[in-house]
């Protein structure tokens, strides 16, 4: 899946670019049909713990999917973005398959 990553105001790592990579290309299973997709990795002013936003936009035929997650780590909050967005594209194409 064609995937464009934007880190705001600091420098994504390889290694958490290639975790985010990994994670994403697995919703393809679920769903096939996935155009492309944007992830934003943001870090949020503050002095809250959970500061690191995690973003998943995924363009699928005739629509887009959201999903924006938070936590302490961007790891911990992209597997939670993740596992939303599978929940999201699952319910998508039952009502595909329903049609």
């Amino acid at each position: 899946m064609k995937l464009q990553m934007h880190a705001v105001h600091f420098d994504a790592d390889s290694k958490l670019i290639d975790f985010i990579q990994r994670k994403v290309d697995k919703l393809e299973a679920i769903y096939e049909r996935v155009v492309d997709g944007e992830v934003f990795l943001k870090l949020e002013n503050g002095e809250a713990v959970d500061n690191k936003i995690v973003e998943i936009k995924l363009n699928i035929p005739g629509n887009q999917l959201f999903v924006k997650e938070q936590s302490e780590s961007f790891e911990a909050a992209a597997d939670q973005a993740v596992e939303i967005m599978r929940r999201q594209l699952k319910k998508h194409k039952e009502k595909q398959s329903a049609r």
